[in-house]
């Protein structure tokens, strides 16, 4: 996403030029001025808008939001009047980087401006008004009575943020308390409704303005195929690995069933809230639940980061070791400097983790309200993968500045986070031997995949959802219907009863009303086993897929560089075979990875009902 603010002057000056060169036969000259011109412009302007942007996410206040709106707006003038000039160079023959960073401006306006001015910037300030909605997002109930003002249980009433009810989530195992926090946290979105209808309206404007059929249909271009074909690409993939979902899930709803008796069926969707997590997207919060043999492996990570003493900074430097002993750059002392690794105890902030180079120059840093935890473990090699791709491409046009698609950046820091396994971390001291047998194989793949494969049929409905919407398939009365149609089907999930005819339970996840593409977290989860494969064939691993950590090893490091450093400025297929020698996506590696674990629990689930 590029963050840019360009002073109106500017706008009007393209416009003029664009109106004045219109009549002229445009030449591969002039295509090559406008990319640089259009290049410095962005670097320039993308910063200003992006340290508007930091601030308001880590300093959220009413002039912070307004500040990030009308840097918006102007991005939005901007990408679109150049988008518009752009077309005077079609069917021109044009080198390939000229011709490259023109197909990615076409493609890059995440908040594509209406024509309208007035529309364009209703909808800079609707998509501002969202994700501060969000992120003061808290569910409040009345303190008990005598409570003193100002004491930790506050003043009129308890109230409780998302990261407070993420820990009851994740940690309570009783069925009503768990109920009423997710149906706390989906009475926020609810306000949200009406802003995101609007914005669906207004960024389907901007999209036809571009030539594009919907919103939809422009996030769909950016795969180097057709939108019809990119949605018969992610149909093919979901097919390829939903049989291992469907025998995850099976399992699960059986232990939960023994756990919830009564209230948990062994047939039929599984209750939203019992997962472990605020939307079920990952389910490893829950292994105490489902561990097929408790005891067999030692794999509470998280009380072992506590026991050793690591602290938020040290488990971000843990990460960043990581990658520095694969042979990659160290951090610059900025990074440290600059990024936001805890919540501030004093303003209201975006916790959601993300990753930022601010200034398209290396001035890299991410946005954490870090714990310490095996999930923020993970999360730190996440976003470090965005950081090491930001750190070996920075020096390209701004346009090549992205991932060869936006799910090899989400997949970097994941493929990474595979070597960073319990092996690893007792080679460091952080976990004691980890017991070599079969049933501490099934436990540690079982931990593995409540997190990897229960989020794929959630990665994949979600840019569904919203396609559908911003086709006007779904209609703003069905939203939620049509959402919790689509869990069922495919994650086979649902709520336990009815829910509010005003819900909007779709707002309640992060990426809606932040309107940011979903597809590449679904693409991620396939794509970093097939990059850890790759890297594993690198460093000369022999045996199953599971047994591989590359860390440490610089013929795996190299050959992870030399594609970061491609950026965008190669279509997605050739970055693709640079590191994996196949140039297409593929859910094979994936499957490899967890047989011995699909294999158990096709045994396992002999005589149940699979399915929903």
């Amino acid at each position: 996403m590029f963050r840019n603010l360009l002073p109106l002057a500017l706008v009007v000056s393209l416009c003029v030029t664009t109106a004045h060169a219109a009549d002229d036969k445009p030449t591969p000259q002039e295509a090559k001025a406008f990319v640089k011109r259009v290049d410095a412009d962005l670097k320039r302007l993308s910063t200003q808008a992006a340290r508007a942007d930091w601030v308001k996410n880590t300093y959220i206040t009413d002039d912070t939001e307004i500040m990030s709106a009308e840097a918006a707006e102007q991005l939005m003038l901007y990408v679109a009047a150049a988008i518009k000039e752009a077309a005077r160079f079609n069917g021109l023959k044009l080198d390939p980087e000229t011709a490259r960073q023109i197909h990615l401006l076409k493609v890059s306006a995440e908040l594509p401006a209406p024509a309208d001015a007035a529309k364009t910037t209703e909808l800079a300030s609707l998509a501002s008004q969202m994700t501060s909605l969000y992120g003061k997002g808290k569910v409040c109930t009345p303190a008990p009575k005598g409570s003193a003002k100002g004491s930790p249980k506050g003043t009129a009433e308890n109230c409780q943020d998302l990261e407070q009810l993420s820990n009851t989530m994740a940690n309570s195992r009783n069925y009503d308390e768990l109920k009423t926090a997710w149906n706390g946290w989906h009475r926020i979105s609810p306000e949200i409704k009406p802003l995101f209808q609007r914005y669906v309206e207004l960024a389907n404007e901007g999209s036809t303005n571009l030539g594009f059929a919907d919103a939809g249909a422009l996030w769909k271009s950016r795969y180097d195929m057709s939108p019809a074909q990119f949605e018969t690409e992610m149909e093919r993939l979901w097919q390829q690995v939903k049989p291992l979902y469907k025998d995850v899930h099976c399992y699960v709803r059986g232990q939960l069933a023994k756990k919830y008796p009564g209230k948990v069926k062994d047939t039929g969707p599984i209750p939203a809230f019992l997962l472990g997590n605020m939307w079920a997207q990952e389910w490893g919060n829950i292994y105490d639940v489902v561990e097929p043999y408790p005891g067999q492996a030692s794999l509470d990570v998280t009380a072992a980061l506590k026991k050793k003493g690591i602290d938020e900074l040290k488990l971000a430097k843990m990460g960043e070791d990581f990658f520095v002993n694969l042979g990659l750059k160290k951090l610059p002392q900025s990074f440290w400097k600059r990024s936001m690794l805890t919540k501030p105890k004093d303003r209201d902030v975006v916790c959601h983790a993300s990753a930022w180079d601010v200034t398209y120059n290396n001035d890299v840093r991410i946005k954490m309200c870090i714990q310490v935890d095996e999930d923020n473990l993970v999360t730190v090699h996440h976003e470090l993968g965005h950081i090491y791709y930001y750190q070996y491409y920075y020096n390209k046009p701004v346009l090549f500045q992205q991932g060869a698609h936006d799910g090899f950046h989400e997949a970097i820091g994941d493929a990474v986070a595979l070597s960073v396994n319990p092996t690893y971390l007792a080679k460091l001291g952080i976990l004691g031997d980890i017991p070599k047998n079969d049933k501490s194989l099934i436990n540690l793949q079982m931990k593995d995949a409540l997190d990897k494969v229960a989020f794929l049929p959630f990665g994949f409905l979600m840019d569904k959802w919203r396609w559908d919407v911003f086709s006007g398939k779904t209609k703003p009365a069905d939203y939620n219907t049509t959402w919790w149609k689509l869990r069922t089907e495919y994650q086979g999930i649902a709520p336990d009863e009815a829910r509010p005819t005003d819900a909007f339970d779709a707002g309640a996840k992060y990426h809606i009303p932040a309107n940011v593409p979903y597809a590449r977290y679904f693409l991620a989860r396939i794509l970093q086993f097939q990059f850890h494969k790759s890297l594993c064939d690198a460093a000369g691993h022999k045996g199953p897929l599971h047994t591989c950590s590359v860390a440490g090893n610089k013929a795996a490091g190299q050959r992870l560089s030399d594609m970061l450093a491609l950026g965008a400025s190669e279509p997605w297929p050739v970055a693709m075979k640079k590191l994996t020698g196949q140039d297409k996506m593929d859910g094979q590696a994936l499957l490899d990875y967890f047989q011995p674990l699909q294999t158990w629990l096709k045994e396992q689930n002999k005589g149940k009902t699979c399915g929903w």
